[in-house]
């Protein structure tokens, strides 16, 4: 059974958002769930946005959270802000468009006065992103291999310098 999980304590600016999303992209890619990264991602960032945008009674700062159960793949962020936030439509952002790229998600007060949001995907496999298929390799009747050019023996002592060597057959000059 599969059990991981990433912890993130961040503060969620502007400017660290696609940064933010970034590591977690990474964390679902290394857990195999390529095909998972961009919904999880967008809805990520709504919730990292809302953090951004209304909290208040905090410094800013949040813990994101990443679960992979093997079958379902949890996402929480927490803040210190104790205001529960309004569901609104997909189309306006938000918790409304967490909802549309989510299978369930909710939100609940915590021990400290803060409140953590979360939201759930269900996946029944590691879901990797499938590799182009490889060209095989394979060799035109009429190609011929290149020859492989011999090594030059080592000058021995009583040589010629070697602008006086002769030079093998098509070899330029330098």
């Amino acid at each position: 059974m599969v059990n991981r999980r990433y912890h993130l304590a961040c503060e969620p600016t502007r400017e660290r958002l696609s940064q933010i999303r970034r590591i977690a992209a990474a964390h679902l890619r290394h857990w195999g769930l390529d095909l998972q990264v961009a919904p999880v991602c967008a809805a990520l960032e709504e919730l990292l946005r809302n953090v951004a945008e209304h909290a208040e009674g905090g410094d800013g700062r949040c813990a994101l959270e990443l679960r992979w159960s093997g079958r379902q793949l949890t996402v929480s962020v927490a803040d210190h802000d104790p205001r529960l936030p309004r569901l609104r439509s997909a189309s306006t952002g938000g918790l409304g468009r967490v909802a549309a790229l989510s299978d369930s998600w909710g939100t609940c007060a915590t021990e400290d006065g803060g409140k953590v949001i979360w939201f759930t995907r269900k996946v029944a496999d590691a879901q990797r992103v499938p590799l182009p298929q490889a060209v095989p390799d394979t060799v035109a009747p009429e190609a011929q291999p290149l020859p492989v050019p011999l090594p030059l023996p080592l000058p021995q002592e009583g040589d010629p310098a070697p602008a006086e060597r002769p030079q093998p057959a098509g070899a330029e000059a330098r």
